[in-house]
């Protein structure tokens, strides 16, 4: 239960560091650099994964569109925190959840019961009270695109990463280290534009943000990682409490660290994305059994 809470403890921190660093810095494509820095070290410290690039040579398409994703998705991460606040964005990015069981509907035809079409009916309209908001000011009036998007994407990189953790013969770390590689390269590139082109500078406090998020990123992998491994025979536990766990822990960091302001509608939503992940969780241990 430890790594567990860790794990949600680290997710939580991500957002909770973007969001202090929205009000310190503007240069979020270079604290995802040093975010990556830090990721991929960590990995080669902790996993020591041995790439052997030929053993990839079918599954490309779907590295480099994860290499291409992580780091887009990480800056919509970034302006959602900024302009919805920590309790939308973790909701939003925990609901993503519902792209991969909808792949695994429409795409591999996998055969649902009916607590997981319950779990998906009441998801649909909790997203959507979740990101309804009462707009403020002129600039905040397409803001629900942020964390619309990092729903899409994050559903979109769990779908991929799914599809790479079934490779045969290579490790999921391995892959991973693969990943984390080719999004440094891409954030690289993407940095050396900013500063060449854009007169962008490089500041030392967007790499020190970068630094904290790359360790709470990767606590969050290595944690949920070794949850899975404590909980080996009922992995339908740590699926509840992560994704529970992050909402609820997120919420409340939002509400009183930051002073969030939600309507009745948002905790109404909230209220239920909690209910869709318990019947998304009961279909999965019925699955299961």
């Amino acid at each position: 239960m430890l790594y567990l809470l860790l794990s949600i403890f680290c997710s939580v921190s991500v957002g909770i560091i973007f969001k202090i660093a929205a009000k310190n810095t503007r240069r979020n494509s270079q604290m995802i650099l040093s975010n990556y820095m830090v990721a991929l070290l960590l990995c080669y410290a902790f996993f020591a994964p041995e790439p052997h690039l030929k053993q990839y040579t079918a599954h490309w398409p779907e590295l480099t569109a994860l290499m291409v994703l992580l780091p887009s998705i990480f800056l919509f991460l970034a302006l959602s925190v900024k302009y919805v606040g920590i309790v939308k964005t973790d909701a939003a990015q925990r609901l993503s959840l519902f792209i991969p069981i909808l792949a695994a509907w429409f795409i591999f035809h996998e055969n649902f019961n009916s607590w997981k079409l319950i779990g998906l009916a009441v998801g649909f309209p909790a997203l959507l009270l979740i990101l309804s908001k009462k707009e403020e000011t002129e600039g905040q009036k397409n803001a629900w695109m942020y964390p619309a998007v990092v729903l899409l994407g994050f559903g979109l990189v769990d779908t991929l990463f799914k599809k790479v953790a079934i490779l045969p013969n290579v490790p999921y770390t391995t892959s991973l280290s693969i990943v984390f590689m080719g999004a440094l390269v891409i954030t690289t590139l993407g940095v050396i534009y900013e500063v060449t082109f854009k007169a962008k500078k490089i500041k030392a406090i967007n790499f020190a943000y970068g630094l904290l998020i790359g360790i709470f990123n990767f606590g969050n992998i290595l944690f949920y990682l070794k949850a899975h491994k404590e909980f080996a025979e009922n992995p339908s536990t740590v699926f509840a409490a992560m994704n529970m766990g992050v909402i609820v822990t997120g919420s409340l960091a939002g509400m009183f660290l930051f002073k969030e302001k939600l309507t009745i509608k948002n905790y109404f939503g909230i209220a239920l994305a909690l209910l869709a992940i318990v019947f998304i969780t009961i279909s999965q241990v019925l699955t299961q059994n």
